[in-house]
C-alpha cells in the first residue's frame, strides 16, 4: 500500500505549489481543475487547492538523501527562509543531527507559512523508539 495523493489547503495554490516544488528541485506544478498538483515522486501528488475559511496547519516530512538535504538546504539559506532544528521553534538557524542524520524545519517567505510552516526535511527516517533529546520533550 501507498499514500498516492494528499490534498493541501492553501491561501494561493499556484504560489504555495511553486514554491514547494522549487525548493524541493521538483518540476513546476500542473493544474487540473481546482489544484496546483506537485508530483513528489512517482506515487505521490501534493495537491493543492485554495481553501476558504482558516488554513489548519500541517506537517509533511520529506525522507531525502544527504545530497538531496545538501541541494534543499543550499535553497532554504539562498532564499533567506527561516528554518530550524525543531518542531517547537526553540532551536532557529540550526538543523538537528537525530539518529545519526540531518534534519530541518523551514518557513516560507510569505504572510503564512507554508503549510503552515511544518515542514521538515530529514535524511533518516524518525524512529519513535529512539531515546528523546531534552528538546524533543517540549
Amino acid at each position: 500500500m501507498h499514500l498516492n495523493h494528499t490534498i493541501v489547503d492553501s491561501r494561493d495554490r499556484e504560489v504555495l505549489a511553486s514554491f514547494l516544488g522549487e525548493l524541493l528541485g521538483l518540476p513546476p506544478p500542473r493544474s487540473v481543475g481546482p489544484f496546483a498538483i506537485v508530483q513528489i515522486d512517482a506515487d505521490l501528488t501534493f495537491d493543492f487547492m485554495d481553501a476558504e475559511g482558516e488554513v489548519r496547519p500541517q506537517h509533511y516530512a520529506f525522507l531525502v538523501t544527504e545530497a538531496e538535504f545538501d541541494e534543499i538546504f543550499s535553497r532554504i539559506r539562498a532564499r533567506g527562509l527561516a528554518f530550524r532544528a525543531d518542531p517547537q521553534r526553540s532551536e532557529p538557524g540550526r538543523i538537528n543531527t537525530w539518529d545519526d542524520g540531518r534534519g530541518v524545519y523551514f518557513d516560507d517567505k510569505f504572510t503564512a507559512p507554508v503549510v503552515q510552516g511544518r515542514c521538515e526535511v530529514t535524511c533518516v527516517p524518525f524512529r519513535f523508539d529512539r531515546e528523546l533529546s531534552p528538546g524533543d520533550e517540549k
